[in-house]
């Protein structure tokens, strides 16, 4: 049996949805530490993420996945500011 509740329509650039701003939040990695290493860290320690340089990193909306991407520096930009190029969209119908 179909849900009798009307849905908002998120889709089209006319729906006042479509404004509405949100965070998206890009995960580059997990560190592990103990507690006693994260007791021990001071300025300019290094903290070793479960991932390499080159691996993609993900693009979450709250905790879920939208999309995967590469990290890269802006272009022409002289502050170093970096940005992510995305690579992959999940289906947020499905999941996948």
């Amino acid at each position: 049996m179909a849900d009798p509740t009307p849905q908002p329509e998120l889709e089209t650039e006319a729906s006042p949805f479509a404004r509405v701003p949100i965070e998206v939040t890009i995960s580059v990695g997990v560190a592990r530490p103990t507690v006693k290493e994260l007791l021990q860290l001071k300025q300019d320690d290094v903290l070793a993420l479960d991932k390499r340089i080159e691996d993609p990193v993900d693009l979450y909306v709250g905790d879920r996945l939208i999309a995967q991407g590469e990290l890269q520096e802006v272009e022409g930009d002289a502050n170093g500011q970096i940005a992510v190029r995305l690579t992959k969209l999940v289906d947020l119908k499905t999941g996948l």
